[in-house]
């Protein structure tokens, strides 16, 4: 008797891998640290600080990493505009690095002598589109198609200011600024100096205005003639001049002095100019020998620092004129 024979199995889908996943069920073990991944920031630190160890070992130090320097470094140079302040830049032999000028320039006299004066120095003169020109000297500058482009001012210091002038036997006449911040106030102080006969201006280093390209337009070139020094703190550097026997003078409208009245016109002197809204600070007010007022006609109107200091340079050289 023969035994019925079963019908063929249909071959399906197997059930489980008969142990064959077993590994890729073990995952890949513990995440490795940071410095342990050469990838990594801390791994490169790690493989960095190996060969510096490495390289100690051995009696020879490695030379530190050296910062890139970047491939534009940042330009301090001032920019000079305007015909008139350009000529006498020019003229006193202001330090310059480049004349600039817009294409198709109308040419006057003024014109004409500073490129003479640039030829004659070796200056590089370059020409571009007055858009440009526009734009790097600022739209509300009014160039006149001309630009100097000068290196960062060079401050003198108050006392060697001091003791050139004592040097050529003159009597001491310098402005001081006590928180002067707009620069054409600078420039107009300067003009004012230059006119009238002083050796010089002195600014803080802090809270002050410097000598910017808008101070030097504004002193119509004054400021290549009359020296600006710096002062680290106004208040000691006051003091240190009242040491070497010059009189400090601060202008302020609640002066006691009125300036007409002023004996000590024709001493070494320094005027102190504060900020037009806040007048003088106190300490320097401190320090001052006297306290000079302007007299004005309306009690309601002031007078910028600009002017008043030009009003007492004034004052102060008529009254050594006559004596």
């Amino acid at each position: 008797m023969t035994k019925p024979q079963r019908a063929p199995r249909k071959k399906g889908p197997l059930k489980g891998t008969g142990g064959h996943g077993r590994k890729s069920l073990e995952g890949k073990g513990p995440t490795p640290k940071a410095e342990d991944r050469s990838w990594h920031v801390a791994g490169k630190r790690k493989a960095a600080r190996e060969r510096f160890e490495a390289a100690s070992s051995k009696g020879r130090k490695p030379e530190p990493p050296r910062h890139r320097k970047p491939s534009s470094a940042k330009d301090d140079s001032e920019l000079v505009t305007g015909r008139n302040s350009v000529l006498e830049a020019l003229r006193t032999k202001v330090p310059a690095t480049t004349l600039i000028l817009a294409a198709r320039l109308e040419m006057d006299e003024r014109v004409k002598e500073i490129l003479q004066l640039a030829n004659k120095r070796g200056l590089p003169v370059l020409e571009m589109m007055r858009p440009e020109l526009d734009r790097i000297t600022g739209h509300d500058s009014v160039h006149q198609g001309v630009a100097l482009k000068v290196p960062p001012y060079q401050y003198a210091h108050p006392i060697d200011l001091l003791e050139q002038v004592v040097d050529r036997q003159q009597t001491p006449l310098f402005v001081a600024l006590d928180g002067v911040t707009d620069p054409r106030n600078l420039g107009a102080i300067i003009r004012s100096a230059a006119a009238f006969g002083a050796q010089g201006v002195i600014v803080p280093q802090r809270r002050s205005v410097g000598v910017t390209a808008s101070a030097w337009k504004t002193s119509a070139g004054a400021a290549a003639r009359v020296p600006v020094a710096m002062a680290a703190n106004l208040t000691s550097t006051l003091k240190e001049l009242k040491s070497q026997g010059v009189f400090v003078v601060g202008l302020d409208g609640g002066g006691d002095v009125q300036l007409h009245e002023l004996e000590l016109a024709d001493r070494p002197l320094v005027i102190v100019v504060g900020s037009e809204g806040k007048g003088l600070s106190r300490l320097v007010t401190e320090t001052c020998d006297a306290i000079v007022s302007i007299p004005i006609e309306s009690m309601t109107e002031s007078l910028n620092a600009g002017i008043a200091a030009s009003v007492t340079l004034y004052e102060v050289a008529k009254r050594r004129s006559s004596r």
